[in-house]
């Protein structure tokens, strides 16, 4: 008999009880004069005292401007170090800090200010082609003729304030400088007493799905979620006092404010940020510059790296480990990672913004297959089972819905207990929507969405499969399927296909391959070949536009 596909990580690493706040008082005082943060492109060292001083200051600055335990307070800006500030001072004082997506535009800014409550806001003035100054203009004309801190607003009514990074912000917006001004009308002690009020289940980050379909929503994350989820990251990875994190992804996702800064945080690691966003070229150079160890990206990112025509120019030879998460990786992206970039311990994660978000990661000994095949087995305190439509565990093997419990699992939705529920049932397991199957081992291999299956003709087609199938040709660089409607069978295939530089393709040399390779009804009806993909901010393809460009194109 099969065994099922449940299985248990390890029991024996203890979960840290404490707030995100006392981790870094700990940290401090076990080591104080080492780096704790470079921001390379704003040309900052701290130590981890130097770092706590600045938090310190922010923290009492916050409280002075009358914020509460559990008031909300966004942050709208790319990676600078006073994002880490924010971060760490925020969980200071218990105020749950609302992660917003720079590449957001105005309706998106105020569904996630009026959703979540926000009674602050932090900005920088203009960031890639968005003016952050005019959107916050046009959203709150009101603001304008409003002294800072005293806004009221019809559109965003729980809005008190808006503070600009800015050191010559338009009328009505605080300076970051003059915030910190305040910081003298909060002495220490009463930092210290709100500090130690605070409990490690209370909510302390709210994080917006992507939203693909409908509205985002706002997974709402305690201390205990993302602190030991940083910390378990960094046992995996092995990361000491002695390592240091170059962190190109950006920190509004959990890659970067979990998966790199509370990683660094709960082990004394460095954390570097070598650019606002990512660039390959000031990545590579800061590798080599602060012989960096750690490395973490998407795939798009490790490629640009390994393909930029000054890689050789950098010494790598530092590197030993770093996180590839994302999407999933191409056996020849991983094994040149390995090989060029030195990365041998590098490790595939995998997760959510609602489970805070890794639930399996592959292991820093395991073989190249199974870092680029699965994505690993189930973290320590945390269980996974893949079950089937009716919710039973299915056998070993089998393709299933993946779900996971422990303590990485999300308070909840933010206002919205309707969603909660459609996602974590009454045993307190998430349920993903991922598709994947489990191996005797324990390992899981993800296939891919459930709402991204295509259905072509009754056959059930798993868009993944077919990707990973398609990347093995010599002149293919990356490959993306989604399915469009169909009169005759419900639903066609169609790939997306990155060229490599310098190699041609055509359609029907492609779809002649793949007809001698896959059965027939997984071969693609339609080919786009393209230089680029419709891409997130953070790397992922943005599956939902492909499939509506594909079916405006074959109308």
């Amino acid at each position: 008999m099969k065994h099922l596909s449940y299985t248990r990580g390890r029991q024996d690493i203890p979960l840290l009880t404490r707030t995100i706040g006392s981790m870094l008082d700990e940290t401090v005082a076990r080591f104080p004069d080492r780096e704790a943060l470079i921001s390379l492109h704003q040309g900052l060292r701290f130590s981890w005292t130097e770092l706590a001083a600045e938090v310190d200051i922010l923290a009492r600055a916050l409280m002075a401007i009358g914020l509460k335990t559990g008031d909300r307070f966004g942050i709208w800006m790319p990676n600078y170090a006073e994002w880490c500030f924010l971060q760490f001072a925020a969980a200071k004082v218990g105020i749950v800090l609302v992660n917003i997506n720079p590449a957001y535009r105005l309706s998106e800014l105020e569904y996630t200010l009026k959703q979540s409550g926000c009674n602050w806001l932090v900005c920088v003035d203009t960031f890639r082609t968005s003016d952050y100054h005019a959107m916050l203009n046009q959203l709150v004309p009101e603001l304008a003729e409003t002294e800072p801190g005293a806004l009221f607003s019809e559109t965003l009514p729980e809005l008190r304030g808006i503070i600009s990074f800015s050191t010559n912000p338009p009328s009505g917006f605080l300076s970051w400088a003059s915030l910190l001004e305040f910081a003298e009308y909060t002495n220490p002690e009463a930092l210290r007493e709100r500090q130690e009020s605070l409990q490690f289940d209370d909510p302390i980050n709210i994080q917006y799905t992507s939203g693909t379909t409908g509205f985002p929503k706002g997974a709402t994350l305690s201390h205990y979620n993302i602190l030991n989820n940083g910390y378990m990251v960094g046992i995996s990875l092995g990361l000491t006092e002695n390592d240091r994190m170059v962190i190109p992804v950006p920190l509004y996702h959990c890659f970067g404010m979990v998966m790199a800064n509370l990683a660094c945080l709960s082990h004394g690691a460095t954390m570097i940020y070598p650019n606002a966003s990512f660039d390959p070229l000031l990545t590579l150079d800061a590798v080599t510059k602060e012989k960096g160890t750690v490395l973490y990206g998407v795939p798009t990112m490790f490629i640009a790296e390994l393909d930029h025509p000054q890689r050789g120019d950098f010494d790598l030879s530092t590197l030993r480990t770093g996180i590839m998460a994302g999407s999933n990786c191409p056996i020849e992206t991983m094994r040149r990672v390995i090989d060029e970039m030195h990365m041998k311990e590098v490790q595939i994660a995998y997760g959510m913004t609602e489970t805070s978000p890794v639930s399996t990661q592959t292991g820093p000994d395991d073989d190249l297959e199974l870092r680029v095949t699965t994505v690993g087995r189930t973290q320590p305190q945390l269980e996974t089972k893949i079950i089937d439509e009716d919710g039973r565990i299915v056998p070993r093997g089998e393709v299933g819905e993946l779900c996971t419990r422990g303590y990485s699992v999300m308070l909840g939705y933010w206002n919205d207990l309707g969603s909660t529920r459609e996602v974590i049932d009454a045993a307190h397991w998430m349920h993903t929507g991922d598709l994947g199957s489990m191996d005797e081992d324990g390992y899981v291999r993800i296939i891919g969405r459930s709402k991204d299956m295509i259905i072509r003709g009754g056959e059930n087609i798993y868009p993944r499969e077919i990707e990973e199938f398609l990347i093995t040709h010599p002149d293919i660089s990356e490959a993306h399927v989604v399915g469009v409607p169909d009169i005759k069978y419900g639903e066609e295939v169609v790939a997306w296909v990155r060229p490599r530089a310098g190699r041609a393709l055509d359609e029907e040399t492609l779809r002649l391959w793949c007809r001698e390779r896959i059965a027939h009804f997984k071969v693609p009806r339609h080919f786009h070949f393209v230089k680029r993909f419709p891409m997130t901010v953070t790397g992922k393809a943005q599956k939902f536009r492909m499939r509506k460009i594909s079916k405006r194109s074959l109308r």
